[in-house]
């Protein structure tokens, strides 16, 4: 089966579906590949870049007549016209905001799969487009408040004075809240962070972020795998504190989407409220803005100074790599629709994962999907032991141990006696050689049992140096005259040398543990 890889023709669109590097994959699945000439233009993919990774360079009717077309953006009608009927397009649809646009793709008996459809479970990460654009969308944000930011967002040290970093708020801890999170971070801002799920405080705390919390608002999570909207309480409890923190931020990034529609989070008393030069970065833009002034597509400029930056194309502004990015997630998804590798695509609706991306399929409209379940139940918890089994187990274990500890009394006590026979009969030397063994004994007892857990990979290189020492001993002795020294000398070699090679082994496995080229 063919592929085609459109030019895409939304305005100032710069992304590609396909990089060079995608197509070598999509070839190795088996599959012909035909690009559009100047489809990768924009985002500097040349054409002799695609050819030399295996696809062709074809003319738009070459690629829309393909079997398989992939594209960023929902296709116009001249392009579903294009089409031909039978084939499957896989991009992001948006099918729930567009019903004419399913009708169409119905009526023309073309398979589409919506790309911004992938269920919101674990097994579908690697296809999730609207991650992809989120955490590059999230980045940018950071990189476009810093151009219109009047100040540097590292504190700074220096002869003439001292400056103090950004102060940077931001709006949710999804995907772009996060990556947003890591960039300002990064940059040497002082970052704070919301997000009505207090699950994801852990996330935003590991990123160097201090949690701000607003008690009793508490989001939950559909079934779908999407968050719920804020109920008005909910609402009313967040918005004292996105007042008192919007006031007291010189960055502002909201990124509140529930279903693509934005709520309204940041009104236009807290934009009055905050300082001359703040700026607001909505990246929900696309769905209305979480700011009451955003103008979508467009940067303004309040009439106390604060600069609302509300582009709906941030992800588009990083072309190279959103291109990459999003071309591996359809490389995951055509690996997932083509088990064989012989470029023959199979579509399986018993698997929820494809079954929640398919709109339109041989005729029929499949749009919506059932829901799919994101978690499973909670196993059921048995019952636990009753009273009498709980005190019978107590009498049981406590018996075990008096037996324990007679035997250990026995066996000290005929240690002892042997240990005072040998004393009673042995030469004078060996009473000075023994007393020094006891005391070393107790002594080592005592110093290892106290050090540090976080020691024990230098103390067991310490030891290794000990058992060579007594390895060398031995060794000296194997010549002796004595049989029984002979002996003793070749057991203490065998267990200094396996002591010996042993250790270091485990101990350089353990140092490899902290090498990053390991």
């Amino acid at each position: 089966m063919r592929i085609g890889i459109p030019t895409e023709t939304r305005a100032g669109e710069r992304l590609v579906a396909a990089t060079p590097r995608t197509v070598a994959q999509l070839v190795g699945l088996g599959y012909d590949v035909v690009v559009q000439r100047g489809a990768g233009d924009a985002a500097m993919f040349r054409a002799e870049a695609y050819e030399a990774a295996g696809a062709a360079v074809g003319t738009a009717a070459d690629v829309w007549s393909s079997d398989i077309v992939t594209k960023v953006n929902a296709p116009t009608d001249s392009e579903v016209a294009a089409l031909r009927p039978g084939a499957t397009l896989v991009a992001m649809l948006a099918p729930a905001a567009s019903p004419a646009l399913v009708e169409d793709l119905h009526a023309r008996g073309v398979t589409a799969l919506a790309l911004d459809a992938v269920p919101r479970i674990s097994r579908a990460q690697a296809l999730d487009v609207l991650s992809t654009m989120s955490n590059v969308a999230g980045y940018r944000a950071v990189v476009e408040a810093a151009e219109v930011y009047g100040g540097m967002f590292t504190g700074q040290v220096t002869a003439a004075g001292k400056t103090a970093p950004a102060r940077v708020f931001v709006i949710g801890a999804g995907v772009a809240g996060l990556a947003a999170i890591g960039a300002a971070g990064a940059m040497g801002a002082r970052v704070r962070a919301f997000d009505v799920r207090p699950e994801v405080g852990e996330q935003i705390e590991s990123m160097g972020a201090t949690f701000v919390q607003a008690a009793a608002a508490q989001q939950e999570v559909s079934a779908d795998g999407y968050a719920s909207a804020l109920t008005a309480e909910q609402e009313r409890l967040v918005q004292a504190m996105y007042t008192a923190e919007t006031a007291d931020a010189d960055i502002v990034i909201t990124t509140a989407l529930v279903r693509g529609h934005a709520p309204t989070t940041i009104t236009a008393a807290m934009v009055a409220g905050m300082r001359p030069g703040s700026v607001i970065v909505d990246l929900a833009a696309s769905g209305g803005g979480n700011c009451e002034l955003t103008v979508p597509g467009s940067t303004i400029v309040t009439e106390n100074g604060v600069t609302v930056v509300g582009y709906t194309d941030l992800a588009s502004r990083m072309p190279q790599h959103t291109s990459q990015l999003f071309g591996t997630n359809i490389v995951h998804l055509l690996q997932l629709l083509t088990p064989g590798n012989d470029g023959e695509l199979v579509l399986d609706l018993d698997d929820p994962v494809q079954r929640g991306m398919v709109v339109t399929r041989e005729g029929e409209v499949l749009w919506p999907p059932p829901p799919v379940p994101v978690s499973a139940a909670p196993a059921a918890v048995p019952a636990g032991p009753t009273a009498k089994e709980l005190a019978t187990a107590a009498a049981t274990a406590q018996r075990d141990r008096e037996r324990r500890r007679q035997r250990r009394s026995v066996l000290l006590a005929l240690l002892a006696v042997l240990v005072l026979l040998a004393i009673s009969f042995a030469p004078t030397a060996f009473l000075g050689h023994f007393t020094v063994f006891v005391l070393a004994v107790i002594v080592g007892y005592y110093v290892i049992s106290n050090v540090s857990h976080s020691l024990h990979t230098p103390l067991m290189a310490q030891t290794n140096a000990i058992s060579g020492i007594i390895l060398v001993g031995a060794l000296l002795q194997i010549g002796d005259d004595s049989w029984l020294v002979t002996l003793l000398a070749v057991v203490a070699a065998a267990v200094a040398g396996i002591n010996v090679f042993g250790g270091f082994l485990v101990a350089n496995r353990m140092i490899r543990m902290f090498r990053k080229d390991a």
